[in-house]
């Protein structure tokens, strides 16, 4: 059990970003193309945060030219450099799956201010 536990600690990072779902985050994500690497940003809004520990992914969600897309990022993973909060935003719900649904206006999440 303690050796569990000590994989697990090594795999996670030191310190986590501090966002909630509803924010509308930056996220620098690592991309290797052949024996190149670039930081590749993508923009959205967190609509769900899922389990604890090793495993624990986020899912971000914008529109690009009309159609939706959704990326689940893993927050222990090395190719996630860095995730920016652009804008907090003001949700009653942990999961903001209703948006997928939402077209213009009303799939903008209220600011907190």
């Amino acid at each position: 059990m303690d050796a569990l536990k000590t994989i697990t600690e090594g795999c996670m990072k030191t310190e986590k970003p501090a966002f909630n779902v509803g924010d509308t985050v930056r996220v620098d994500v690592r991309i290797k193309e052949g024996e190149r690497e670039r930081i590749q940003a993508f923009e959205g809004t967190v609509i769900a945060k899922r389990h604890g520990g090793v495993a624990e992914t986020f899912t971000v969600r914008r529109m690009a030219y009309g159609v939706g897309i959704e990326r689940v990022f893993p927050v222990n993973s090395p190719f996630v450099e860095k995730v920016t909060v652009v804008r907090k935003g003001k949700v009653r719900r942990a999961k903001l799956f209703y948006l997928r649904s939402l077209t213009g206006k009303a799939a903008k999440v209220k600011s907190d201010i």
